[in-house]
């Protein structure tokens, strides 16, 4: 028997494996069934556990003292308490369109330390964090960024005890000045330079500690934007025009509108350690007064309105402010 060699069938070529065809477009995977709420809680209750001494105590310092917020309808007196008081309904929110001076004046020096704060304090932690942030050592960087923190672990008492020390009527500047045969300087005690005192004590305090976010913020930044920029020929400062501050402008915003929640928020330890040295009329605020008329004075239902009251309006600003965030594309506190 023979084989014709000739005719024998060619070997097939390899073949690359047959690919499974796609699925429709109209195709969804599968999805779980999500758990229950009670497997969840079994599921975490571990993490649970640990949360729940923190929400204790939220509750019973935070929510639990709002229920409080009743005697500003009622003509409170402490020996009664809430049950035995009389109600008034809305007497005692007479007191802000009475024209009151001394209301007047609270709302008039909360407005403008507000402003103050707003418009001078609330940059000034943004530049200290870009020219931290310009610094090329990070050895000198880290030395002056712990200066800058020390002063927001001291305590309203001590700054004021602080600045007294250094500028008041025999502190050491005055002494210096005595010594040399040169006129003494009045800020301690001056009502005309009060404001100012006040904020250049909240500068000192609080603007080292709130650049953290900042930085933060800023060493987040990807640093192939820099490198992008500089190869266009951008100089530092186009750099930091269109690539810092954007990357900065969302804690930006998210900040400014959480301080907005605190605008009529204005110190009130600060404050009421230098009230005597000045006098009522260029120190009093909303919440000194809330503390003078409803605790010294007695009036307990027209300081728990005004406290309800300014709750309010932070409330509505923060509303208000977080919709205007939403309207130039920002997330803000919350999303729409």
């Amino acid at each position: 028997m023979t084989v014709d060699l000739d005719h024998r069938p060619s070997p097939e070529p390899d073949r690359p494996p047959r690919a499974d065809p796609a699925p429709p477009d109209d195709a969804t995977p599968e999805r779980r069934p999500r758990p229950s709420l009670w497997r969840r809680i079994l599921r975490d209750r571990t993490v649970l556990m640990f949360a729940v001494p923190g929400m204790v105590i939220l509750f019973a310092f935070q929510y639990y003292p709002l229920l409080g917020n009743v005697i500003a309808f009622q003509d409170f007196r402490p020996f009664l308490g809430i049950d035995g008081s009389l109600w008034v309904g809305f007497q005692n929110f007479a007191i802000l369109v009475s024209n009151d001076p001394a209301f007047l004046n609270a709302l008039w020096n909360t407005l403008i330390l507000t402003l103050i704060q707003a418009v001078f304090v609330f940059p000034l932690p943004i530049v200290l964090a870009l020219m931290l942030n310009s610094l090329l050592s990070n050895k000198l960087r880290q030395t002056i960024q712990s200066i800058l923190y020390l002063p927001h672990f001291l305590s309203w008492v001590i700054v004021v005890a602080v600045f007294q020390q250094m500028l008041g009527g025999s502190g050491m500047i005055n002494n210096f000045l005595r010594a040399n045969g040169l006129e003494t300087l009045d800020i301690i005690g001056n009502a005309e330079v009060f404001r100012l005192l006040l904020t250049s004590q909240v500068v000192w305090k609080d603007t080292g500690w709130a650049t953290i976010l900042f930085l933060a913020v800023l060493a987040g930044i990807d640093r192939s934007l820099y490198e992008a920029a500089s190869v266009d020929g951008a100089s530092r400062a186009r750099q930091m025009w269109h690539v810092t501050l954007p990357g900065m402008k969302p804690i930006i915003i998210l900040l400014f509108i959480l301080q907005l929640g605190n605008s009529l928020t204005v110190g009130f330890e600060q404050i009421i350690l230098q009230q005597q040295a000045v006098g009522i009329d260029a120190s009093e605020v909303l919440d000194t007064y809330v503390y003078n008329e409803g605790i010294a004075g007695g009036q307990w239902g027209t300081a728990a309105a005004v406290g309800l009251v300014k709750s309010a309006v932070g409330l509505v600003l923060v509303l208000s402010a977080n919709k205007l965030a939403h309207a130039f594309g920002e997330q803000g506190v919350y999303k729409a």
